[in-house]
């Protein structure tokens, strides 16, 4: 997969999830209509506290050699995380320039420098390739989620 092929749908991500939440209100926004599950805010609030989690670990592999990468707990952030109290347009804003920028950053890189590894506390080594391909799909897995909360709520 040429670096062109990684970054563009890796930059597309953040105009789909717009689309995803185009037109709800806050109370839809903040429903919770599929029992169990987070509401569409709490979703978004997800996606962009991982979102500069991930551009850290991706520019880590660029800049050091094999840095350790440590995983996080979905779960413990959303419970810790303020997601009641944030602002879906901020958080939008968020994983666009947080996107953007590494984007940009990427876009610099040879070929080869998207072999470059780092080591993940959990899942052992990873590569740059891979770490993209892991967060660009972040955005359509949970974009999934949030159209199923919208059939729910019929908007």
């Amino acid at each position: 997969m040429s670096p062109a092929q990684l970054i563009d749908p890796y930059l597309a991500g953040p105009e789909l999830l717009r689309h995803a939440v185009a037109g709800m209100t806050e109370e839809q926004l903040r429903a919770t209509p599929i029992p169990g599950k987070w509401s569409t805010q709490q979703v978004v609030c997800h996606l962009a506290d991982f979102e500069p989690i991930y551009a850290d670990r991706i520019k880590r592999a660029i800049a050091e050699d094999e840095p350790t990468i440590m995983s996080g707990d979905p779960d413990a952030f959303a419970a810790r995380l303020a997601y009641d109290q944030r602002n879906v347009a901020e958080e939008l804003q968020l994983i666009a320039v947080v996107r953007k920028q590494v984007g940009r950053i990427l876009a610099t890189l040879r070929p080869e420098d998207f072999d470059r590894r780092a080591m993940h506390s959990e899942r052992g080594p990873i590569t740059i390739r891979t770490m993209i391909g892991d967060i660009t799909n972040h955005i359509p897995h949970h974009v999934r989620f949030i159209e199923e909360k919208r059939r729910a709520l019929g908007c």
